[in-house]
Formats: structure tokens, sequence, C-alpha cells
């Protein structure tokens, strides 16, 4: 009972918060000692700051994301000139306090005095202010596409994954959108990040890094298959099996992550464990495979961010020849977007996921982005439907939001 009283005031102060799932629950985190907020010009001195040490308190770890741009900036990839909103390019916490949501709540702090650091309710209103809007519509949809697709005759690209964005204006409360989405829509990789200025809300699907001692592990994600009465996991797995589109895109897909691992594990240690598989979401099934290696001995972290990331499965392959041309045709930075959100702990372990299914709330403009993959044989309108597919989720969670807070303030009147 005391723990759920702390709870509920955590959830309605201002104290910034991060929220993981993790097998069995959610790991909460806050009482943040360290906040590094990533730039071309520190990134190296975070990465130095990560020496090994073989005893793991809780607390020995930062926890945070990568945005795209800052991916890019580290494996030479430029961008355009694109609108940009100022979003920070990645930030990292180190917490000193962890709260662990599973049947029962325990709290682990080096903070003797961790339930009194409170201040007033920041999140004071919540108001969606205007409809969503989608910066590119069917029609301009099609000419980039038609654009991509004279790309791939010639040779420049075999896939690539043209970014849809939504945004409104709208003042949110992230952390009753994120457990009303875990409701809804949990998903492997879902996180929650509360702070000062912004707020993102993900379920994410996808692991890009999973590493633990010398062993490394990813899961991407190709192939996605909007759900119907008559679908079940076993109709999914026998459409994708004989769609000659999906199975092309995977392999593409399988044979890149392949690749990138290739580059930091132990010749012939790189073996796909898991080979095409089903996973069922809320609104669609996707096609999921598992690759794991064993890392060379000299490697580092920083290898292994700019080996994996961004994750080939949100870009496209050849990934470098891909970035470059998605960079040349996006107008808007992706901020959050095919970005990786995850954990670094002291002993070196690891956990990334790509940051998709996500809601990005900074300046009272929330954001959520999708992708889909072009490739020779693809629709346009399938591809952009697709795109819609994948943010129905976050989009349905507003107009429930609207009802709740219509019924607040109708109770409140």
């Amino acid at each position: 009972m005391r723990e759920n009283l702390y709870l509920d005031k955590l959830y309605n102060s201002n104290k910034p918060l991060i929220i993981y799932k993790v097998k069995g629950g959610y790991d909460l985190f806050t009482d943040f000692s360290e906040k590094i907020i990533l730039s071309k010009n520190n990134i190296n001195q975070f990465f130095n700051k990560l020496k090994y040490k073989k005893k793991n308190r809780f607390n020995d770890l930062y926890i945070g994301f990568f945005g795209y741009e800052i991916l890019c900036n580290l494996i030479g990839v430029k961008l355009s000139k694109q609108k940009n909103s100022l979003f920070p390019k990645g930030i990292f916490y180190k917490p000193e306090t962890l709260i662990q949501l599973r049947k029962k709540i325990s709290i682990k702090s080096s903070r003797r005095n961790y339930r009194d650091l409170f201040e007033k309710k920041f999140y004071n209103h919540s108001k969606i202010l205007s409809p969503f809007k989608i910066n590119i519509n069917l029609n301009q949809y099609k000419k980039i596409f038609n654009k991509f697709s004279k790309k791939i005759r010639e040779g420049k690209t075999y896939q690539i994954k043209v970014c849809t964005k939504y945004k409104n204006k709208s003042l949110i409360d992230p952390v009753i959108l994120f457990w009303k989405l875990m409701e809804t829509n949990s998903s492997p990789e879902s996180f929650m990040i509360r702070d000062n200025n912004f707020s993102i809300v993900s379920c994410s699907p996808e692991t890009l890094i999973d590493k633990k001692g010398l062993v490394i592990k990813t899961k991407p994600i190709a192939g996605t298959l909007r759900k119907s009465n008559d679908l079940n996991k076993k109709k999914a797995y026998k459409y994708f099996k004989n769609n000659k589109k999906e199975t092309k895109e995977h392999n593409m897909i399988v044979d890149m992550e392949r690749s990138d691992l290739s580059k930091i594990c132990k010749a012939g240690s790189v073996k796909i464990s898991r080979l095409k598989y089903v996973e069922e979401y809320k609104h669609l099934f996707h096609y999921v495979s598992e690759i794991k290696g064993k890392l060379k001995k000299d490697i580092k972290i920083k290898d292994i961010i700019k080996a994996m990331m961004p994750g080939g499965s949100v870009i496209g392959c050849p990934k470098i020849s891909t970035l470059n041309l998605l960079n040349e045709q996006e107008k808007q930075n992706r901020n959050i977007f095919t970005g990786s959100f995850g954990y670094i702990k002291r002993n070196l372990d690891m956990r990334f996921n790509i940051i998709i299914r996500s809601i990005l709330n900074f300046k009272n403009i929330s954001e959520i982005s999708a992708a889909s993959g072009i490739i020779l044989g693809s629709s346009h309108k399938k591809e952009f439907n697709e795109n819609f597919i994948k943010a129905k989720s976050l989009l349905e969670l507003y107009k429930w939001y609207i009802s709740l807070t219509m019924k607040i303030h109708l109770h409140g009147m």
C-alpha cells in the first residue's frame, strides 16, 4: 500500500522518470544524478565514460536514447538542410532510484529521502489543441515512391523505407498515455520518458541489440500484415512465406543484419538462431528472425553502436547509400524516429531497441512517424497504407485521450 501511494505521488509530480518493459513487468527509473545531452562535440566523451566494472549495483548504468541524426553523424552520413525542432540529438540519464513493477512493487534507491523528493505537479493540463495532420499525402508519396523505384532499377538501393509523419498540437500526460497503451498494445521494447520539457511514449516491438558478455543478439522485423477477423498467426505465417515481396524484403534485411554483426563478431560465430516466425500485435502481424554472434574481445561499445545503428530494418539496404538517399529526400528531421532507446551497464552489457511506434511530445507538438519499405514490385498505395496501420494504435490513443479528458472536465464541472 505504501509503495502504491508513493507511485501515485511520483506519477503526479514533476519528477523526470523512465519506464521500460522487461521480462515479467516494468522497471521505473528516477532520481537522476546525471543527465548527458549528446552532441557531435561530446559523444566520444560519453563513450569514454563507459569503463568496464565487473560488479554492478542497480544504479550502475546509463539509460536513454540516441536520435537518428547523431547516429548518422557517427557513421559519417550527412543530413541535408531539414526543418529542425531543436530537439536534443540524444540524452542519457544515470538513475539513483529503481522501482521494479511486478506482481509486487520493490524499490531500491541510493537516496535515503527518495520518498520526499517531490515538487509541484508538472502536468496540470491535458489538451488536444489541433487534429493530426500528415506531412505527405498519397499523391506526394506516389512521386517519392516513383523516384525511389527508379533508384532501385538503377542499382542505387535495393530497398528503402520512406518516413511519413503525423503531427498535432497537444498538452499530454505521458504516464496516462503509456499505461493505456500497455493495456491495448504492449510490445517487447515498450518504454516511456518524461522529462521537464518533453516526453516519449513508445510501443516499439523491435530489439536491435541484446548484449550479455560477449554474446550479442539482434531481432530484425521485416514484413507487416494488417489483421482481420479471418486471420490468425498460422495464416499470417503462410501469407508471409508465400508472398515473394515480403520474403525478398525479409531476406535482404536478415542478410544486412548478419553483415552488420559480422563487422564486430568473431569469424564464423554469426548464426541465424531463429528464422522467419510471426509475432502478433493489436492491428498487425510481423515477420521476424533472430540472429546472434560472439563479439571479438577488443570491440568497444562505440564499435557496436556504429556497426548496428541506425537499425537496417527501418532504413533499407545497402545501409549507407540508402541513408544518403533518404536524407536528401526528407524535409523534416526524424528526431527520435529510427534512433535507439536502451541502457548500457557498467559491466558493458547493453540492450537497445529501434524507436518506432512512438510519440514524441516537444514544445506542445506531438509527432508520430512510420515507415514502410519500397522494393521492386511494391505498390505505392499498399506501402502508404502500411504506414497508417503502423501508426494506428498511437493515433487511436489520442481519440481515447480526448474522450477521457472530456469526462474529467464534465466531472470537474
